[in-house]
């Protein structure tokens, strides 16, 4: 067996249902089923999602307030009051604020721009910068992206006598901030259809209304906010990015231009893996690491030269913040399997002096990918007394619900169910960590800590086709709540596998079933390549595309989890020293067999002594716990009765076939009726005869071994056929006719050579053959007896 990472959840729509919604929209059945497992049931709805691009974009005058704020915006523009956009750092807020700006500039408004230093000043709004804002003589100041929890920044404002309009899209908390103006999609009160615009959507809705029609070149940058934030991308969502790679692919401004040629990306062949993976986590470098106004800058760009040199820079930038990365999340996972371990915590609250807290989101995000536990890494300030960090999620623990029963120690935080970022006292540490494991406990299950991946559809290696493939894409641009399709493989035979990679940590298979093959790739799985059996049929999950090279296109699947289902056999045989063995594969979980003493003495399992277990007898090998355990035969058994006692009704995970022997086995000639009828006849002629004088002489002339006239002479002697003493060997007259099986030692040699030709001397294929056969009948006879 092998087992999966995670837990595959997979799909199963009701045929029926995706047979008509196939009929009615005239698609493929596989498309409907991912329609049907996002949730559009309906003819209207699917159809909504296929074709969002001739949808209109909501009414912006939806959105509560909106008209209170484009009414004080067109009166700043109009007595030429200077107005300043109030942004965040991430790409979200970088974009947000870019959009704001073009779209004010676009209307002839006085405006510049302030994005707060992450590490001076923190996230969202601050005292300090709005009096330096007001010094500064702004009239009007807009928040995009940030300002819903500035309750305090709000009042300040107030005092300082300058509009302050608010737009945002995070989690309102129980009180509104008291301002000129608040956009928010899920603003309580408010009646807008869509509630899961990204900020840079909300500062799209506000320059469509103050532009007075849909601003289509500002898609350019709405959907690398939208896509870059992880918002569902589905609704407006899904228009704004649908509409927007589109425009992002022939856009003009040279800060753009820039960017995609420091990533290496083809303009007009991005997608939203271009903007997810190579855009947004560039832009998002530069806040993380100083100030975030070069981003802006980027973007805003009207100049060739000065774009690239921005975007050298920022390209620079994310190379350092992600050396930075590496070394904290080093730092961090020590940490949690030393001072934390996830055994007994719910959640992990790591923190560490001086890291960079511009990075230690994405350190929380990886931990999670490592520990599957809901974590907040936190940068503590001894000098401020405080510790600033980010939290990130599993399924089934809402981050921005559980952290607000904690407000009282977090005098700064905001987020959504899945992330946050926050900021308390040093000495609340502690606290909150005791208080979120606690809430954890009550509202997670030992299985809430199993990842789980929802898998659209299980199919066979002869449904994967370039066309259906392509069908897929239909379902494009993929995000969240319309993530890329997973799809589980059927158990499949393996025609080939192999490490990859210069340090080969990567794995390729070729899988077949039926005639028909399929590539598949695993990134970072090369170390499972010993624990798959070439016999085994290995079970695959993960994301199917299409691999072009030198023009032959085939279907191929990036491996996101394998499993294999039945137990495995690990042939070990050729195996000529075990000290490889314990070198290269052994763990503590494997159980050690032994069934002779003699292997017990081999130098190379002198270390491992004690954990072996040696098995004699039935019913020590009924003793043996082997269900669904790793089961190591450091030797070969002596009878078929311990196979039959060791796995009587009960199937290993694991069995690893060392079978080491100190020499040859088999009789370099084996007895057979004609050699004992030979030896008998030579008896007759030269009884007595001396074994200790002659018996090297006699094998030299039969090509004998000596241990092989000692066999025949030991069962002529147990069949009472002659009597030995002091090595004279002397035939008995007139001795009644046996057969040579009444014979013990014949019959475990013969029982012993059965066993060497059933476990030492076959094939793979064979040797598994024979264990499944004991498996079954010992179950057999296991049921017989109750």
């Amino acid at each position: 067996m092998l087992k999966s990472k995670r837990r595959w959840n997979i799909q199963q729509p009701n045929n029926e249902v995706v047979e008509d919604l196939a009929k009615s929209l005239n698609i493929p059945p596989l498309i409907a089923s991912l329609l049907i497992n996002r949730g559009m049931t309906t003819k209207e709805s699917a159809s909504q999602f296929l074709n969002i691009e001739n949808q209109s974009f909501h009414d912006p005058f939806l959105l509560d307030g909106m008209d209170r704020a484009v009414e004080r915006i067109h009166k700043a523009i109009e007595n030429n009051e200077k107005i300043m956009i109030y942004g965040d750092y991430d790409a979200d807020g970088v974009t947000s604020t870019s959009v704001m700006l073009t779209a004010l500039q676009q209307l002839g408004a006085d405006v510049d721009f302030y994005i707060p230093n992450r590490f001076s000043e923190g996230y969202g709004p601050n005292e300090e910068a709005f009096r330096f804002i007001d010094e500064q003589g702004y009239t009007l100041v807009i928040t995009v992206d940030t300002g819903i929890s500035a309750v305090h920044e709000a009042q300040v404002a107030e005092e300082l006598a300058f509009d302050l309009i608010i737009t945002d899209h995070h989690e309102p908390g129980p009180v509104l901030p008291s301002c000129y103006a608040i956009l928010h999609p899920k603003k309580p009160g408010s009646h807008y259809p869509f509630g899961h615009l990204a900020g840079v959507g909300v500062a799209f809705k506000l320059a469509h209304a103050l532009l007075g029609e849909v601003p289509e070149h500002l898609l350019e940058l709405a959907v690398i906010g939208t896509i870059a934030d992880l918002v569902p991308l589905t609704g407006e969502n899904r228009l704004i990015a649908k509409k927007g790679l589109k425009r992002l692919a022939y856009s003009q401004r040279p800060g753009l231009k820039a960017l995609f040629k420091v990533c290496n990306v083809k303009q007009q062949e991005l997608t939203e893996d271009s903007i997810g993976f190579a855009l947004a986590p560039r832009i998002n470098a530069v806040g993380r690491l100083q100030d975030a106004d070069p981003a802006v800058e980027l973007i805003m760009s009207k100049n060739e030269e000065e774009a690239l040199l921005l975007a050298e820079e920022i390209d620079r930038l994310n190379k350092e913040r992600q050396a930075l990365v590496n070394e904290i999340t080093e730092e961090a996972i020590r940490k949690v399997e030393e001072m934390y371990p996830p055994s007994e915590n719910a959640v992990l609250v790591i923190t560490g002096e001086g890291w960079n807290a511009g990075v230690i989101g994405i350190v929380a995000s990886r931990l999670v990918d490592r520990f599957y536990r809901p974590t907040i890494v936190l940068s503590e300030d001894h000098e401020k007394g405080v510790a600033k960090g980010s939290a990130r999620s599993i399924a089934g623990f809402d981050l921005f619900a559980n952290l607000s029963t904690c407000r009282e120690i977090l005098p700064h935080f905001g987020g959504h169910p899945m992330a946050a970022g926050m900021t308390l006292k040093l000495e609340d540490v502690a606290e909150l960590r005791e208080r979120l494991n606690q809430l954890a406990k009550e509202v997670l299950s030992d299985e809430d800590f199993i990842p789980v991946t929802s898998i659209d559809v299980s199919c066979k290696v002869e449904d994967v086709t370039i066309e259906a493939i392509e069908q897929l894409q239909l379902m494009a641009p993929f995000g969240m709540n319309n993530p890329k399709p997973k799809v589980a493989i059927a158990p499949s035979a393996i025609q080939s596998i192999r490490k990859i990679g210069a340090d080969q940590t990567h794995m390729k298979l070729v899988i077949e079933d039926n005639g028909q093959a399929l590539d598949a790739i695993g990134f970072g799985f090369g170390y499972l390549y010993e624990d798959i059996s070439p016999l085994a049929e290995i079970s695959l999950m993960g994301e199917l595309n299409i691999n072009e090279w030198n023009n032959i296109r085939k279907p191929q699947l990036m491996i996101e989890d394998m499993a294999v289902n039945d137990w495995q056999l690990f042939d070990l045989r050729g195996l000529r020293d075990p000290a490889r063995f314990f070198q290269s594969t052994y763990h503590e979980k494997m159980t050690l067999l032994a069934f002779s003493e003699e292997t017990l003495t081999h130098a190379a399992l002198q270390p491992y002594r004690d954990q072996i277990v040696l098995v004699q007898h039935a019913d020590e090998a009924k003793q043996v716990h082997v269900e669904n355990e790793t089961i190591v035969l450091l030797d070969l058994p002596t009878s078929s009765e311990l196979i039959e006692g060791l796995f009587a009704g009960r199937v290993p995970a694991r069995i690893y076939a060392i079978f080491f022997t100190a020499e040859n086995h088999f009789f370099d000639t084996i007895p057979t009726r004609e050699h004992f009828k030979w030896y008998y006849a030579f008896l007759t002629k030269k009884s007595p005869f001396d074994l200790k004088r002659y018996k090297e002489e006699l094998a030299i002339y039969k090509g004998w071994t000596k241990d092989t006239i000692d066999f025949m002479s030991q069962v002529f002697f147990e069949l009472e056929f002659v009597t030995i003493e002091n090595g004279l060997i002397s035939l008995v007259k007139n001795s009644p006719k046996r057969d040579l099986i009444e014979s013990v030692t014949f019959r475990h040699k013969q029982e012993h050579i059965q066993i060497e030709k059933n476990f030492l001397y076959t094939s793979y294929a064979h040797l598994k053959s024979v264990f499944e056969q004991v498996f079954k009948r010992a179950s057999i006879n296991e049921e017989a007896t109750n």
